[in-house]
């Protein structure tokens, strides 16, 4: 599934191509997605302007203006193997290839999905009023994130601490991969009580899903089977990653060998050496 990441990744790649552009023809091809795409969804956005794009959590918000209604905004989530990069016009949908937003200089914003569990969805007023996005937690860069929220918020769960640290409402976008990681970097244990962990090592924890998400976002996401950014390049964090996938192999960092468990229905891979 593309992580916070993937998705930030993608909406940096394709913002130069759709921000302040106007669409001018509106394609659907497999209208039948998680959210089924709106019937009205070319008559609404035929003639309308994309805005900066934005994201909250693993969602993409395009704004959207018109000159003869309010404001509204297109909700774009990716689900399990949803992309989303930039075509030109003449270039020949891929199977799977859903739907195309034309636009006025010719570049086509295209979104692939082959299990079609992604969804664009069509939002009117404030994106936050939305509830797929009013409970959701800080985002993970931000400063309203850090190790006394993580503390404050783990006191008396004995939740383990890595879907603790998955929970949305806690903190949002740190998604399988990215945990496995941060908790490695951290020293943790994922298997520990959240509700057991010192405000210390929370402290490090929230420093290690910074630099951890802030790496991947900067090599353009990890690549494990169908994601790729809004160019259509492949991410390359997944030559760094720790822990995630490893179960079996040696530690790079103490060549114990890693152990993998399921915690809250998730695969987890761990070191039992540095992680405590």
């Amino acid at each position: 599934m593309p992580e916070l990441p993937e998705v930030e990744t993608t909406r940096r790649g394709i913002a130069p191509h759709v921000e302040g552009r106007e669409v001018v023809e509106v394609v659907v091809r497999e209208p039948r997605l998680r959210v089924p795409v709106p019937v009205d969804l070319a008559d609404r956005l035929v003639g309308a302007r994309l805005g900066t794009l934005a994201r909250r959590a693993k969602y993409l918000l395009i704004p959207i203006t018109t000159p003869a209604a309010a404001p509204a905004s297109l909700l774009w989530h990716l689900g399990m193997s949803g992309s989303l990069r930039i075509a030109r016009l003449g270039e020949l949908p891929k199977k799977h290839d859903h739907l195309d937003l034309v636009l006025d200089d010719g570049a086509l914003l295209r979104y692939h999905d082959p299990r079609r569990f992604g969804f664009v969805d069509w939002l009117a007023g404030s994106p936050e009023r939305d509830p797929r996005l009013a409970r959701l937690g800080p985002e993970p860069l931000s400063e309203a994130f850090d190790g006394e929220r993580l503390y404050r918020l783990s006191r008396g769960r004995r939740l383990a601490v890595k879907p603790f640290l998955m929970d949305s409402a806690v903190v949002v976008g740190v998604g399988n991969i990215y945990a496995a990681e941060a908790l490695f970097l951290a020293g943790i244990d994922p298997r520990r009580s959240a509700g057991r962990i010192a405000r210390e090592r929370y402290a490090r924890l929230a420093a290690a899903v910074k630099e951890v998400l802030a790496a991947a976002i900067t090599q353009g996401g990890t690549t494990l089977r169908d994601f790729v950014g809004g160019a259509g390049e492949p991410g390359y964090f997944k030559q760094r990653l720790n822990v995630y996938g490893r179960a079996g192999e040696p530690c790079r960092r103490c060549g114990a060998e890693l152990r993998q468990v399921t915690l809250g229905q998730r695969t987890s891979v761990f070191c039992p050496h540095c992680q405590t």
